[in-house]
């Protein structure tokens, strides 16, 4: 009788271990994802202030906004 009870307190302390691990993977996973939304959006706004710059940087934008300011 003292072995089973043994065997089901080690079990009982193994499954709890497990589910402390898991949840705790599971928080940092969460946390990890929510960090690269993060950069992804910061990413996308550089990458947008980026074409805007390149536009604004091509020869036909830049000759036809001087040719608009000359024409008023």
């Amino acid at each position: 009788m003292a072995e089973s009870s043994t065997i089901i307190v080690l079990l009982t302390i193994t499954v709890i271990l497990l589910s402390v691990v898991i949840v705790a993977l599971l928080a940092t996973i969460t946390v990890l994802i929510l960090r690269v939304n993060r950069i992804a959006k910061n990413v996308e706004k550089v990458s947008g202030n980026v074409a805007e710059a390149t536009e604004w940087l091509s020869p036909v934008k830049l000759f036809s906004t001087v040719v608009d300011m000359f024409k008023r």
